[in-house]
C-alpha cells in the first residue's frame, strides 16, 4: 500500500512542467507537487532514516554550515532535483524496511515508542492525505483526474 502511494504522488505530479511543479494553484500557503516532492522526501527521511535506523542526517535543503533543517523552497525550487532526492529516500527507506526485524519490533525517538509497523502505516496515511490534495491541485493546474 505504501509502494501505491508512493506511485500516486508521482502519477500526480508526472507530465507537469517546472513552472507548473512550482505553481502556487490556490493560495500563497498551498504549493503543487515540487512542494510535495521536498515534503514527502523529509518525512520519509525523518521517518526512515531518523526514527527507524536511528540516523541523524542532514536535509539536502539544509544551508552548508546549518545544524537546523531548513524549510523547502517551492519558489525556488528545482523540481528535477527535488523529485530526485525525494526517489533516493523512497529507495533508501525501502532498504532500511527490508533490513529492519519484524513490524512489532519498537524504537524510541524523541521520548517516543513505535513500531515499524506503525511507521509504514503513519507513511501510508500522510500521502494519502497529500495525493488527496495532489489530486485537487492537478485538475486545477491541467484538468488532468484520475489516479
Amino acid at each position: 500500500m505504501l509502494r501505491f502511494q508512493r506511485d500516486t504522488l508521482a502519477l500526480k505530479c508526472a507530465g507537469l512542467t517546472a513552472d507548473q511543479l512550482r505553481t502556487r494553484a490556490i493560495s500563497p500557503r498551498v504549493s503543487p507537487c515540487s512542494a510535495w516532492s521536498g515534503h514527502a522526501a523529509e518525512v520519509e527521511r525523518g521517518w526512515f532514516r531518523d526514527v527507524v535506523n536511528g540516523e541523524r542526517g542532514r536535509s539536502p535543503w539544509t544551508p552548508p554550515g546549518s545544524t537546523d533543517r531548513a524549510d523547502f523552497d517551492v519558489d525556488g525550487a528545482d523540481a528535477d532535483g527535488a523529485f530526485a532526492v525525494w526517489r533516493e529516500e523512497c529507495a533508501r527507506a525501502r532498504a532500511i524496511v527490508a533490513a529492519a526485524p519484524p513490524l512489532d519490533v519498537t524504537t524510541s525517538h524523541g521520548g517516543e515508542t513505535y513500531s515499524l509497523r506503525c511507521v509504514i502505516t503513519h507513511m501510508i496515511e500522510e500521502y494519502a492525505r497529500h495525493n488527496g490534495h495532489a489530486d485537487l491541485l492537478r485538475e486545477r493546474i491541467d484538468g488532468t483526474t484520475g489516479e
